[in-house]
């Protein structure tokens, strides 16, 4: 496989995944865990990436949370947009060399 398509598939997810994981766009199904009176509540909720990274919350946004994770579904998600996605596009700048 030739550099080029790597370096392709790899600019592709940079560019993807830098503002999914530095600005705090809810988009990924995920499950915020909360302590009410004692008592862990889990409520689900879209999560931002950034939120794992540290980036997009502010000082009181985790007063109360024991914790965040993403669902299966989220994940899945998040596998698609970051791996799936980069490599359809690096495909298609493949084939559309190819057939040059």
């Amino acid at each position: 496989m030739n550099s080029k398509y790597i370096l392709t598939f790899l600019i592709c997810f940079v560019l993807i995944a830098l503002p999914l994981c530095v600005f705090p766009i809810n988009f990924f199904p995920g499950v915020i865990v909360q302590d009410i009176s004692g008592t862990d509540v889990s409520i689900e909720a879209p999560l931002s990436l950034s939120y794992f990274f540290g980036m997009g919350l502010n000082e009181g946004d985790l007063d109360g949370i024991k914790g965040f994770y993403l669902t299966k579904q989220g994940w899945i998600l998040a596998v698609c947009i970051l791996i799936c996605l980069p490599a359809l596009i690096t495909y298609r700048v493949y084939l559309r060399n190819k057939n040059k």
